[in-house]
Parts: structure tokens; sequence; C-alpha cells
């Protein structure tokens, strides 16, 4: 599934095109050396139909004075990700993905609370499809907040798909699931032939819109 490769064989172009095949990078931590790709045979993706918001998160985004923006704070959300006791960001990945940031590829959401950056999440753009790579939070419940914003954004610009990479206990809450390698080619093929813009939503959307665009069926 996995292979370590030499640190200095990743370029952007590189890890485009591994994106397009399917295929993303990880290192094992924050200090690690070898970076390696992976390519699950179960893939992890969030159904643009299929969010599901708790109650308890619909009244949180509609009393709390949060803001939403976009790829305002891209480095700090990626140094929140890369704190996180888990990550698997090391200085060479946070590296590649600020370039792709710079190149218009990588994209970020930001949560803001009381006028600090609260949490928030980024990822990839290939034409249809967004993915997903880490999300981070220092409030309760605000990279769940990221995640609503994030769905509402890409029902609105024509999105085909988003990937998770995996499905966790947190993720799978908000309506994430497993499907097949093969599916997820398939989808993943479709997707990145197709057009869709990640700026549809207005920057000052309400809470409220974004629970209606975030949930609504097609």
């Amino acid at each position: 599934m996995s292979e370590p490769i030499e640190p200095l064989e990743i370029t952007p172009t590189l890890l485009l095109r591994a994106y397009s095949a399917g295929v993303f990078p990880m290192a094992q931590s924050a200090d690690a050396d070898d970076i390696f790709w992976v390519d699950p045979k179960r893939r992890g993706i969030l159904p643009l139909d299929g969010l599901h918001v708790p109650k308890s998160l619909a009244k949180r985004m509609k009393r709390d004075g949060h803001v939403c923006t976009v790829d305002r704070a891209f480095e700090q959300v990626l140094d929140g990700c890369a704190a996180r006791e888990e990550t698997w960001i090391n200085p060479e990945i946070r590296e590649l993905y600020g370039t792709l940031h710079r190149l218009g590829y990588a994209h970020s959401v930001e949560i803001w609370m009381d006028g600090e950056l609260a949490g928030g999440l980024y990822g990839v753009q290939l034409g249809a499809a967004f993915f997903g790579e880490s999300m981070f939070s220092t409030r309760t419940d605000a990279s769940k907040i990221a995640l609503v914003w994030l769905v509402a954004r890409l029902r609105a610009g024509g999105f085909k798909l988003l990937d998770t990479q995996f499905v966790t206990a947190h993720l799978s809450r908000l309506g994430a699931i497993e499907i097949s390698r093969a599916r997820y080619h398939q989808m993943l093929e479709e997707a990145v032939k197709s057009r869709a813009d990640f700026y549809s939503l207005p920057g000052d959307a309400s809470p409220g819109l974004a629970l209606q665009l975030s949930t609504q069926t097609s």
C-alpha cells in the first residue's frame, strides 16, 4: 500500500499527479524524515448530499458569534493541524502544501471566535474534487463548524467529490462513509475532469445559509 521515498523526489507537480491518481503522501510523525504514498483499499469520502449536522451543532453555529473565512490564514491552519499530537505533517509536507496554496490548488477554511482563530481545515482542489487533508480545533466544535462551511461551499460550487482519505469516528458521525478503492477511482476520474468553483459562496454568508446549503438534498 505504501513505500518510503526520498523527500526530494516530491515536487508540487508530482503531488498533484498523485492526487489525480488517487494517491496521497503521509509521514509517520512531525519529526519523520521519510514520506510515503498511500492508496487505501477502503477510501473515506463524505457524500456532499449526506452531511449530518447534529441539532446541538446547528444550534451552536446559529448562537455562537463565529466568523468563517477562506484562504485568509492558510499557514496558521497548517500550523494548527501540524501541532496536533497525531499529526502526519512533517516540514517537507508543510512546505509542499504551502506551495500548492500559493499556486492556487490548496485552500483553507478558517473559523474565528472572539477575534482569534479557533479552528479550521485545509485541502487540495483538482477539478470538482476536494481532498480534505487535516483539521484542528482549539474551541468546542470549531473543526466541525469548518466542515459544515466547507460542504456548503463545495455544494454551491458544483463539486462532485469530498475525499476524507479515512473514516474516523468523528467523521462517521457527520456522515462520512467508506467505499472500495475501485469505486473511489471511478468517482475520482469523473470529478477531476469536471469544473467547480471554490469561491462561489460569498465570504460573508450567514451560518443559517451554510446549514441550508450543506444539508439540503439534491
